[in-house]
């Protein structure tokens, strides 16, 4: 209760500090609306977007017939920006399963401040490390963890350090980024690189990595890790590849290959997932059965409101071929926040 106060004190301190620099650097006339209120664009821009996001529900494994309800974590977000060049970006688990007796910031997936001039960006704290694979890139609360490959599931991404971007052209990006080793476990002097480059186009979006990871003295993991997605109208595939290496890269031998077609409506989306795994290295397992790990899924999601994605139902079955049979069911809920405040006490207030 205690922490829960705490993330309640910055989420007051973040809209003061936001009002406080609205009002230093907002250099705008003030304009009077037909109803009074001194309102202008500018300082509008430096109210932080805040939220609660929370996904609960109910599992049942037929595998070693289990199941339970629970819940996949609340999480605060925060989004906002100090001056027109200079934006934040905090989200924090209030709660979560794997949270644990955890504190400080290891509870905290991102916290990020950035600086933008022209088309060169310098993002510094603690973020995601760049992994090309749309799967990894996906926000925990949009994420199916059953579904997922097993790196996805053991490869710890939230990590201190710094990237550079470059936007050569619209829609188009190139990103450098130095940050602790996700192999460090808190040691000194591991760290780990990265380059991508991401593109989006009306029928293509690519997300590519090379990585190194190190482990060890002068010693690192190598990754090639692919990320494609395809759009036609409302259907969306993603076909992704990823390899990984102690020594040389051999794109067969440890590698996470994954296809996930989508179709999306209005209020419905229906997604599927295939994938073929090997990374008895990386996760060090040992595949008893002699065979490659394959994990696949299907599911339905519901958006209620319409032209609103802050509440969602989800309806979902994943398996897998060391036997794992679990269907799922449940709801997203963004309670956001900033919309409520701005409803309640007006924009001007804000």
């Amino acid at each position: 209760m205690k922490r829960f106060f705490v993330f309640l004190g910055v989420v007051f301190m973040t809209i003061g500090s936001a009002v406080s620099a609205q009002e230093v650097d907002s250099m705008a006339p003030l304009q009077k609306s037909s109803w009074g209120d001194a309102k202008t664009s500018e300082a509008a821009e430096y109210v932080p977007d805040i939220s609660l996001d929370a996904r609960f529900g109910a599992w049942q494994d037929f595998s070693d017939e289990t199941g339970r309800f629970g819940g996949d974590g609340l999480y605060l977000d925060i989004n906002g920006k100090i001056s027109p060049h200079l934006s934040y970006s905090l989200n924090h688990r209030i709660a979560a399963p794997y949270y644990g007796e955890a504190s400080g910031f290891d509870a905290t997936n991102w916290l990020t401040l950035t600086y933008e001039v022209g088309d060169f960006e310098v993002t510094m704290g603690k973020d995601a490390l760049l992994v090309g694979s749309f799967e990894y890139d996906a926000y925990d609360l949009d994420s199916y963890y059953d579904m997922n490959s097993m790196f996805y599931n053991s490869f710890d991404c939230w990590q201190w350090g710094i990237s550079m971007s470059w936007y050569p052209a619209e829609s188009h990006s190139v990103t450098f980024q130095v940050a602790n080793s996700p192999f460090s476990s808190g040691e000194p002097n591991l760290y780990s690189y990265a380059a991508a480059w991401r593109a989006e186009t009306e029928l293509y979006e690519s997300y590519w990595t090379a990585n190194l990871w190190q482990y060890d003295e002068k010693a690192y993991v190598k990754a090639i890790n692919l990320g494609n997605r395809f759009h036609f109208g409302d259907f969306t595939i993603d076909v992704e590849y990823m390899t990984r290496a102690f020594e040389n890269v051999k794109f067969f031998e440890d590698f996470t290959a994954i296809l996930a077609p989508s179709y999306e409506t209005d209020c419905f989306r229906y997604f599927a997932k295939v994938g073929l795994e090997n990374s008895p290295d990386l996760f060090g397992y040992e595949d008893v059965t002699g065979k490659n790990y394959c994990f696949y899924g299907l599911g339905m999601e519901y958006f209620p409101i319409k032209g609103e994605r802050n509440l969602r139902v989800h309806a979902a079955y994943s398996g897998n071929n060391f036997g794992m049979n679990v269907i799922e069911a449940g709801l997203t809920v963004k309670f956001d926040i900033t919309g409520a405040a701005k409803s309640l006490f007006g924009s001007r207030n804000l």
